[in-house]
């Protein structure tokens, strides 16, 4: 996505960094940047508001589950699989491959947890709602 526009930081990197932005886990010097780059970019500024609506909803749904205490290691195990497969080039399109598998099968597995999990709220939910109504 682009407008088209020259600015200062790219949309690109906007766009990459954009959660870490919504997070505010970036440098307060990029975060100005990004600022600006929103100021002058309509369809940035457009993504970023869905991107923040987006995150308010999730919160908003989803904000009382309890989160595995060791998601973030795992995400970002994954991430720095992924970006050592990149920055080995060629050589690492085979550790790209086996990052790629592992990271499925981790993702398969965080699924059958999340199911799980939400089968077990789900069975709570309506045994309050029983009593309730008892």
């Amino acid at each position: 996505m682009s407008c088209g526009e020259p600015h200062e930081t790219d949309c690109s990197e906007v766009l990459d960094h954009l959660y870490e932005y919504l997070d505010r886990e970036m440098p307060d010097s990029d975060c100005e940047k990004f600022k600006e780059h929103f100021d002058e970019c309509s369809p940035c500024l457009e993504k970023y508001g869905l991107e923040q609506e987006v995150k308010k909803l999730v919160k908003r749904c989803c904000g009382h589950d309890d989160v595995p205490s060791d998601l973030r290691s795992k995400v970002m195990g994954r991430i720095e699989l992924i970006r050592a497969a990149e920055a080995a080039g060629s050589d690492g399109a085979a550790a790209a491959g086996e990052a790629e598998a592992s990271e499925r099968r981790a993702a398969e597995k965080d699924d059958q947890d999340a199911l799980r999990a939400t089968e077990t709220s789900s069975a709570d939910s309506s045994a309050r709602g029983r009593k309730k109504f008892a």
